[in-house]
């Protein structure tokens, strides 16, 4: 484990919050020089604790509003590389977590409709290996970085 510091962590609070912030705003922000603040960014990509920069999309104003999560329960000799693939041949599964006991798996699916929830499940379930599903749809989210976007 890498040591991070008060500051280290300061920095990646204000990544998390947006990841263009420039080094100029985040200098003045945690009180550093603009090449500190450069040199820590670099640091913490170099070790791993940064390890990319993306974009959050909203789904809905996509027309992919309904968020799910489904459980999978899977045959007792299906390879972990088999629910995987499960996985990425389903265009609508944003994730799959495996996970220890019962369920097997848990996949985040994003879906235009009911309807088209109804077919994305429909398809896991024509798997092979997958011997039951139990769908939850999620109604609100919230992340750690919207609870506690407040710097320290």
């Amino acid at each position: 484990m890498p040591e991070l510091d008060d500051i280290d962590h300061h920095v990646l609070r204000l990544l998390r919050e947006d990841g263009r912030r420039t080094f100029s705003e985040m200098a003045v922000t945690i009180g550093l020089s603009v090449a500190a603040v450069k040199r820590r960014v670099d640091r913490l990509r170099d070790i791993g604790v940064i390890t990319g920069f993306t974009a959050q999309v909203d789904h809905a104003r996509l027309g992919w509003g309904i968020e799910a999560f489904v459980e999978l329960r899977y045959a007792g000799t299906t390879p972990v590389a088999e629910i995987v693939r499960t996985a990425t041949d389903i265009a609508e599964v944003q994730a799959v977590f495996t996970i220890a006991g019962d369920p097997d798996a848990l996949m985040q699916i994003r879906v235009r409709d009911i309807g088209h929830l109804q077919q994305v499940i429909d398809s896991l379930r024509r798997t092979g290996n997958v011997t039951g599903t139990k769908t939850l749809m999620v109604l609100g989210s919230w992340t750690r970085e919207t609870l506690t976007s407040r710097p320290r």
